[in-house]
């Protein structure tokens, strides 16, 4: 591996534009670990596609990597295009979007530039559109991939490039490992394609009759728009936290019927620099602090927040009390899951062929309302490319229900292969509205869900562990609890323990995932980031006592 300093002389004295190269001489000469952390390695094109920390070098987000790993998608394209069924060989499309964060633009920009320079037919948004709205358009347009410009939650120092295949969902095994070839392959930026040549391709602008088409597809899922006439005051405080969620939710359910929707206006400025947060994830209570107040000043009944791309929702809800309470993704998907299968029978729409999805760290209480429902539900590894893996899988001979992930995504139907927040704020309130009919809340009817089909208490710590040491000590975390794996979680001996680096036994694709199963149905799972330096614990307590497991539970591991 060449010498960092070696690598970035190579950027100096190679064909960059000249503010790279003041930016590198200001790192090298005032910032000596910024700048070695910038040039150590290059920025690793996963199966999940690009992150990474947004600046110059080798180990950041920047226009040069951006076009590098552009070249390499376009080159597996072109090379593999004769054995893409239902594609046009001489038509070659991909569908473009971006999100609110800085320099999203412009990385969506060069990502057409190249993608059209290599002979390929651009559809980029006019602006700024949500995730699920890139997975919706790719179909539309009956493209072979689709690329997303965006972080999703990370902070604001932070983008990302990710890439979805032809069938909306991001790639998977064997296509991801193949595009990472490729990417891997294009080792300078002399090797990009960044101006056209003789043979471009057409770039075209998509807006508001994509809008039209996608909005009008998620309508045709409600299933209770009578209950929607009947509390349409129903007040609702809605947040983008700064991102693209703006220009969707407010519109998705206005069409819905709900005329209450009140904003928290310093949020809805779509500003990559996320000024009223410290990070722009609903997961996290802090992001959602104006929204609340905002719902205290104004008596409102919910509180729905999305991310800078609007792809994971996050809500709050009063308790008994009239409290205002955050649900985790958990409860959000078990209260959406109820509340769909509970319509899908009453509408006589359930039988052969309709199924839900979760994945593993998700909470078994989804599962279990399954069984109620007898309903299957398909268990996938983390990530919503597992789930829409599964519905392209059954497409011919099944029907998706709905399908969710504990870190605050879900998505209902088949017309987005992705998590899809527009969808899930439509549900969310249509259940709230169908909950108000029984004279129930959100909380209330939560309530009843765990008073019928038993408690469950979900948590998770994330242990941040930067740089080169931190990574090192995240692989020695997962080595220790394979060569020595616990006896025992809170008392109750385990009696499983599922290792997903082989799939041979669990009948998953390969993962870094380690869960360990208890005999009174508790469970915890440990798995590194894929995009991020930390390590995971997602932790699940069964029964009455479940709350005070948890704490016992993260006690033993995080120590």
């Amino acid at each position: 591996m060449a010498d960092y300093k070696q690598v970035a002389q190579s950027w100096l004295d190679g064909d960059f534009d000249q503010h790279t190269k003041m930016q590198i001489l200001e790192l090298r000469n005032n910032d000596p670990a910024g700048f070695e952390d910038a040039f150590y390695k290059n920025l690793e094109f996963g199966t999940g596609g690009l992150r990474g920390i947004m600046g110059v070098g080798t180990n950041r987000m920047n226009k040069y990597t951006v076009g590098m790993a552009t070249q390499g998608l376009a080159n597996y394209i072109l090379k593999n295009a004769d054995s893409m069924p239902g594609v046009e060989k001489d038509d070659l499309k991909v569908v473009i979007s971006y999100d609110s964060r800085n320099n999203s633009k412009e990385f969506a920009r060069i990502t057409a530039d190249v993608l059209s320079a290599n002979g390929l037919h651009v559809f980029i948004f006019d602006n700024i559109r949500p995730t699920p709205e890139m997975s919706y358009a790719v179909r539309l347009k009956g493209a072979v991939a689709g690329v997303m410009i965006t972080a999703s939650h990370n902070p604001k120092e932070y983008n990302g490039y990710k890439v979805s295949w032809s069938d909306g969902g991001q790639v998977t095994s064997p296509v991801d490992v193949d595009i990472v070839a490729e990417v891997a392959k294009i080792t300078d930026p002399s090797m990009v394609k960044f101006s056209a040549g003789e043979k471009c391709g057409e770039i075209e602008i998509m807006g508001k009759e994509v809008d039209e088409l996608y909005l009008n597809d998620l309508l045709s899922l409600s299933l209770s728009p009578d209950a929607c006439k009947r509390h349409s005051d129903l007040k609702i405080v809605y947040t983008p936290l700064h991102g693209c969620g703006v220009r969707l939710v407010p519109e998705i359910l206005a069409r819905k019927g709900f005329r209450n929707v009140i904003h928290v206006p310093e949020q809805d400025v779509s500003d990559g620099n996320f000024p009223t947060v410290i990070s722009p994830n609903p997961e996290e209570h802090s992001a959602l602090e104006m929204a609340i107040a905002k719902a205290e000043e104004t008596g409102a009944d919910i509180v729905m927040a999305t991310d800078p791309d609007a792809d994971r929702m996050g809500i709050a809800v009063r308790d008994n009390d009239g409290k205002m309470v955050l649900f985790n993704g958990n409860q959000t998907a078990s209260l959406l899951t109820y509340y769909i299968l509970t319509r899908w029978s009453e509408l006589g729409k359930l039988g052969k062929g309709k199924y839900v999805i979760k994945t593993i760290v998700t909470t078994e209480l989804m599962a279990e309302i399954c069984r109620k429902f007898d309903v299957p539900i398909y268990n996938v590894l983390t990530g919503f490319k597992y789930i829409a893996a599964v519905v392209k899988a059954n497409e011919k001979d099944g029907e998706f229900i709905c399908g969710g992930e504990e870190s605050y995504g879900f998505n209902v139907g088949q017309y987005v292969r992705d998590k899809d927040a527009q969808v899930s704020c439509m549900m969310l309130a249509e259940c709230a509205a169908w909950a108000a009919d029984q004279g129930l809340t959100l909380y209330g009817l939560m309530q009843r869900i765990y008073k019928e089909i038993g408690y469950r208490k979900e948590g998770l710590v994330s242990v941040v562990r930067k740089g080169i040491s931190g990574a090192q000590e995240i692989s020695r975390m997962m080595a220790d609890l394979r060569n020595t794996p616990p006896k025992d979680l809170c008392g109750s001996p385990v009696v499983k323990v599922v290792d997903y680096l082989e799939p041979e036994k669990t009948g998953q694709p390969k993962s870094n995932v380690l869960q360990f199963f208890s005999k009174a149905g508790d469970v915890v799972s440990v798995r590194p980031s894929g995009t991020e330096p930390k390590i995971k614990f997602y932790f699940g307590a069964k029964g009455d006592d479940a709350d005070a497991k948890i704490e016992a539970l993260k006690a033993q591991f995080c120590k």
